[in-house]
């Protein structure tokens, strides 16, 4: 079935983002290879107690690899990775995943690599992730840094819908770009927006980022003082582990040097807000996969091992 341009792209378009709206002089908006989709229902089978894929579609330049069952100590999660095999976003795409997890499915989602968005003279990039976690069920949503390239403009809409009685865990991090290519905030815009909700599309939290180096100072010590990445993670889980979790994340920052995530507590005690900081992506991936074992271990009474990559 094919589905029109406005399948892939966020209806809620900031005029931020509109301002940059020029047809490209190549491949247009829409044309082929310029819309990515992805689409996976998971759930967990009763004969072998695994979580598996119950149905799968991805149109390139996005793709799925297979399930696979990393952890001793939950044999029934299923690790996935997200692979692009273009290497990174160009002006014009639109990319769209659509992820739900069912009947007590428990995974871990990354991707391959970081999300590289290509310089852009024309138009800009977008990304929507719908991700459903039904009862029951445990989602860690957990890819690569984001790296935006000179003069990228890039808009992200990320839609949860979580059960009150489930948990999912997303992250994500942005660095100032290619520092290796001396380029350091010099894109255009990188703006994230964020939606949670619950069964009954009841609002949990809204939460939104925009950067714009080249409109704002982003050194200012109210945005990211001396520091170069941000980091943030959603946690959305049952309201009775909301008080532990946050205690156990500032208790953690606050007597470990090296771990400088901060949580907050959602309103109505929807969920957690997690705010890292720091100089290095690696240092803020470390923070990240730390808040993630705190999570696993108060959740699932099981370990982090942390994320294979080649």
């Amino acid at each position: 079935m094919i589905q029109p341009l406005q399948f892939f792209t966020p209806d809620d378009l900031p005029p931020e983002i509109l301002v940059y709206e020029k047809k490209l002089r190549t491949l247009d908006v829409g044309m082929a290879g310029k819309v990515g989709a992805l689409h996976v229902e998971l759930e967990k089978d009763s004969f072998n107690d695994k979580t598996i894929i119950k149905t799968q579609y991805s149109k390139v330049p996005l793709y799925l690899g297979r399930a696979l069952y990393y952890e001793e100590a939950l044999p029934s999660m299923a690790y996935l990775y997200i692979v692009s095999p273009s290497g990174g976003i160009l002006q014009g795409d639109r990319y769209r995943m659509d992820i739900i997890l069912r009947n007590n499915a428990i995974a871990h989602i990354t991707t391959q690599g970081a999300t590289r968005i290509y310089n852009m003279n024309a138009n800009f990039a977008t990304q929507l992730i719908n991700v459903t976690v039904d009862n029951g069920c445990y989602l860690e949503f957990i890819p690569d840094q984001i790296i935006p390239y000179r003069n990228s403009r890039f808009y992200q809409k990320l839609n949860l819908k979580v059960h009150d009685n489930a948990t999912m865990i997303y992250s994500e991090m942005i660095v100032p770009g290619r520092v290796a290519m001396n380029e350091s905030f010099e894109y255009d815009i990188c703006y994230l927006r964020a939606v949670g909700k619950n069964q009954n599309d009841k609002l949990r939290f809204i939460d939104t980022a925009l950067l714009e180096p080249k409109k704002q100072s982003l050194e200012k010590i109210c945005i990211l003082g001396t520091k170069k990445v941000v980091g943030s993670i959603y946690i959305l889980t049952p309201k009775e582990h909301v008080d532990y979790l946050n205690e156990e994340i500032n208790t953690n920052s606050e007597n470990n040097p090296v771990f400088s995530a901060k949580s907050s507590i959602l309103p109505n005690y929807n969920g957690l807000l997690v705010r890292i900081l720091g100089e290095l992506a690696e240092e803020v991936k470390l923070d990240i996969y730390e808040v993630v074992k705190l999570i696993r271990k108060k959740i699932l009474n099981a370990p982090f091992s942390g994320i294979r990559k080649n």
